[in-house]
């Protein structure tokens, strides 16, 4: 089998190089880590836009115990797995229920989303939304995973005032048996959240979020923050309380918050790690040694592609974090609910490909060529 591939812009090489990856091994110790996982569809079923999601269960969760085994916790049933893309609500509680089921087997940590996509589209009332987060949160401390309040479309389009927010948040953390974790996505990730904590301005919607942490001490485990501002994080991370953690989300600059400076660090609940979990442990191990050096010479390649990865439209970045976990074989097909493979071009994914054989992310070359000849083939680009 060959490692090479004709690319829309010309044969390229697979170097088949791995990077100084870790092993599998224990959770870290310097910093808290998630990795959002992408679910793995049936190629069998109808996964095509507006039906129901069919999973491969599987293989779903294999991928799942692939990230416990380097020492990542999973964020389960979040915007990686499509939530409000192709995941329905009824697919996401089992999912989260079959997550949190092998991650106590596997003694791995998981979070799970809490969120109210088993309302209808189109508009809701503020206690209609109150409901449908409750129903949720229940389901998923039931499952026995940490909740992540994550942010509700319903509510961007209802709510009138940060009390709206304050109000409904602050009910759920109270119903919340233990800390929860909340969830500030940003409109490059989904433009139906402008505008969310009732402040078109970042500033001022940092205000509330920090005003509804301090009326609820010991209640929220940290917030993760998606808005891809490297700036912005680092000062909102400087208002939270003692021990409130900030988690980020922020894949186009994630290397420098985690790694922190002489005032804090931000630990992390990314997508992106769950695409470059051999490196990323390494790094993370790195850090708990104090090797900075080594830290960052381990993210370093990561980060290009991250980028890429991530671009706008940034919403469509779950078709290269399948497209490379078909490459790097944790799954056997380029198939995704909802359709969403054809989120992104071929002249997108082959630069994808080439940044991923550069960070050393594809252990097997001639497998990744393979699978990327096929995928070509299809796309009008003769191999």
């Amino acid at each position: 089998m060959s490692a090479t591939v004709r690319l829309p812009d010309g044969a390229y090489i697979l170097s088949g190089a791995g990077g100084e990856h870790a092993v599998p091994g224990a959770p870290f110790t310097s910093r808290v880590a998630y990795a959002a996982a992408h679910v793995v569809a049936d190629p069998r079923a109808e996964n095509v836009p507006g039906a129901p999601a069919a999973v491969d269960w599987d293989a779903t969760l294999a991928f799942r115990r692939h990230l416990w085994s380097y020492g990542f916790g999973v964020a389960e049933a979040m915007d990686t797995a499509q939530r409000g893309m192709g995941l329905d609500y009824p697919t996401a509680r089992e999912l989260v229920r079959r997550s949190a089921a092998a991650a106590r087997a596997e003694g791995g940590a998981i979070c799970a989303g809490v969120a109210t996509d088993q309302l209808p589209a189109g508009p809701a009332t503020l206690d209609e939304i109150r409901k449908a987060y409750a129903e949720q949160l229940a389901d998923v401390q039931e499952a026995g995973a940490r909740p992540v309040l994550m942010c509700s479309r319903h509510l961007a389009a209802t709510a009138r005032s940060a009390e709206d927010y304050l109000d409904v948040y602050g009910r759920l953390i109270d119903d919340a048996d233990d800390p929860v974790v909340l969830h500030w996505l940003g409109p490059a990730f989904d433009p139906a959240l402008a505008g969310y904590w009732g402040d078109g301005d970042p500033a001022g919607a940092a205000d509330t979020v920090v005003a509804l942490i301090a009326g609820h001490p010991g209640k929220v485990d940290g917030i993760k923050l998606s808005l891809l501002d490297e700036e912005f994080e680092v000062a909102l991370r400087r208002r939270l309380p003692a021990g409130v953690r900030l988690y980020t989300g922020d894949d186009f600059n994630y290397p420098a918050l985690i790694r922190g400076d002489a005032q804090g660090h931000s630990d992390a609940l990314l997508g992106v790690l769950a695409a470059i979990a051999p490196p990323a442990a390494a790094a993370l191990r790195a850090l708990d040694t104090g090797d900075l050096a080594g830290y960052d010479r381990l993210l370093a390649p990561t980060l290009p592609l991250a980028r890429h990865l991530f671009g706008a439209p940034t919403f469509y970045y779950k078709t290269g974090i399948v497209f490379l976990a078909w490459l790097a074989g944790h799954q056997d097909h380029f198939t995704m609910v909802g359709g969403l493979q054809s989120g992104r071009s071929p002249a997108h994914l082959a630069r994808l490909l080439r940044l991923a054989d550069a960070a050393g992310l594809l252990p097997d070359a001639e497998l990744a060529a393979h699978r990327a000849r096929a995928y070509l083939t299809t796309a009008g680009v003769a191999q």
